[in-house]
């Protein structure tokens, strides 16, 4: 669908800041009101508020829109938190994310705004953690990407813990999953080696003193939410067997084999079992991939379905 002009401008004044950042203090308490008092839209009522904002730009709505979903900003900062950067920091930039999804939404395609909108903050998120790294001065590949903000999950899950020490058996594990060299994973965990934001440590600003753990968003869904879980992972489940269906069976295949599976088939594993080499079988789940986004962007508005990133 077309989108109105004022898409770009709109954004719920409220919720930006000029100039500077806010102290730690101030956002966390502020942003933390905002989402323990702001309800849970029913579908229609969201879907009320964005067409209020597409045909008579009203701000009021897109403001209403956003600050009802401030918990999504909350919950991904805390997801995010470990990279050494400013939680503050991460939470404007997940403002400006749930804000642009707000500003974008089309409440005509199936989808709900909480589906659409954790697409948006995460991405924003990321971006900002990706400017403020050196892997992104130095240059890096969509695969490394992955590594980057998949090395602590996966090194939980394989070595038994988030801080079990690897050994060279789950590096390469790790490295075949992502498809990275076993060397990649290193660096990389060099990189990621850094201590994390202590969740105790104290929050100073104007209205006195407190600790971050305070004031991130509980992860934990509410009753309200978990139903909308419900619907949406099954919506997500939806969507991702119409895209799919867009695919060949080859392209199905090596979809299936290299980003459905927890454990990825190999590139030269599926190379022998379809009869063709492995940068062959790279440059078809390439074009499989960007079909996909495609198709779910056309649908959706968002190249996200089922926790798969096909944004690239």
């Amino acid at each position: 669908m077309k989108e109105t002009a004022n898409h770009k401008a709109g954004r719920p004044r409220s919720l930006v800041t000029h100039g500077h950042r806010q102290s730690e203090g101030t956002l966390a308490r502020r942003l933390s009101r905002v989402a323990a008092t702001a309800p849970m839209l029913e579908k229609s009522h969201e879907q009320a508020l964005a067409r209020r904002w597409r045909h008579a730009s009203d701000h009021a709505a897109l403001t209403q829109l956003s600050v009802s979903h401030m918990r999504l900003v909350l919950a991904m900062a805390n997801r995010l938190r470990g990279y050494g950067l400013p939680v503050a920091d991460l939470i404007q930039e997940g403002v400006v994310g749930l804000m642009e999804a707000a500003a974008r939404f089309d409440p005509e395609r199936d989808i709900r705004f909480s589906t659409y909108a954790s697409w948006w903050i995460r991405a924003a998120m990321q971006d900002f953690i990706l400017r403020n790294w050196s892997i992104v001065r130095t240059g890096t590949t969509a695969a490394q990407k992955s590594l980057f903000f998949n090395l602590r999950r996966l090194r939980a899950r394989i070595a038994g813990g988030a801080d079990a020490a690897m050994t060279p058996q789950s590096r390469q594990e790790i490295a075949r999953r992502l498809g990275v060299r076993t060397e990649d994973v290193a660096i990389m965990e060099g990189r990621l080696s850094g201590g994390d934001l202590s969740l105790n440590m104290p929050v100073g600003s104007e209205d006195g003193d407190g600790e971050w753990l305070a004031f991130l968003a509980d992860d934990a869904p509410g009753p309200e939410e978990r139903v909308t879980q419900i619907h949406d992972d099954a919506l997500r489940r939806r969507l991702l067997r119409q895209a799919l269906a867009t695919l060949n069976a080859r392209e199905r295949t090596i979809i299936a084999a290299r980003q459905l599976r927890e454990d990825s088939v190999t590139l030269a594993a599926l190379g022998a079992r379809l009869g063709i080499s492995k940068e062959r079988v790279r440059q078809i789940e390439a074009q499989a991939m960007r079909k996909l986004r495609r198709h779910l962007t056309d649908t959706t508005g968002a190249p996200i379905v089922a926790g798969i990133n096909f944004a690239g």
